[in-house]
C-alpha cells in the first residue's frame, strides 16, 4: 500500500471528511512519528507495534562497483517492532 492508497481508504471509511482533511491528517501523523524518532524518542501504537531507533556503528565497507573499501559514519535507524496483536493476525494460518 502506498501513501495515496492510505488516504483513499481512510476517505472512503470516514465520508464525512474531503480528501484534502483526510491528506493533512495522514501528513501530520507520519511528521509526528518522524519527529519523535529524530528526537531519539519512541512512538508505540498499541495493538499495532512500537517504532524507536538503533544505532548502528561505524565500519569499513566495500563499494560493490569498484570494490573499494570505504568509512561507513556511525548513523541511527529507524526499526519497528511488531505488536502482539499484529504478530497473531498475521500469523494465523501458521497455527
Amino acid at each position: 500500500m502506498i501513501r495515496s492508497e492510505l488516504v483513499q481508504k481512510i476517505g472512503q471509511r470516514n465520508p464525512g471528511l474531503n480528501p484534502r482533511e483526510v491528506e493533512l491528517i495522514v501528513t501530520i501523523f507520519f511528521d509526528e512519528i518522524t519527529k519523535r524518532l529524530s528526537d531519539d524518542g519512541r512512538v508505540e501504537l498499541r495493538g499495532f507495534g512500537a517504532f524507536s531507533t538503533r544505532a548502528r556503528g561505524a565500519r569499513t565497507g566495500r563499494n560493490p562497483r569498484t570494490g573499494e573499501t570505504v568509512d561507513v559514519c556511525a548513523k541511527r535507524v529507524p526499526y519497528f517492532k511488531p505488536g502482539k496483536e499484529m504478530r497473531a493476525r498475521l500469523n494465523v494460518d501458521a497455527e
